[in-house]
């Protein structure tokens, strides 16, 4: 899945995304929890 499909997904930004990814930001509770919504899988996954 690409940044972009991710961010529409969990309804955030692809920026987002990519400082997330990259160590640049730490996502919210509230991010995190739409972001493994987003990709069907539990919170404690994406640790």
């Amino acid at each position: 899945m690409t940044q972009t499909a991710l961010a529409e997904k969990a309804e955030v930004t692809q920026a987002m995304i990519a400082m997330i990814e990259s160590g640049k930001r730490t996502g919210t509770l509230e991010v995190l929890k739409q972001l493994a919504e987003a990709l069907d899988m539990d919170i404690d996954d994406l640790a």
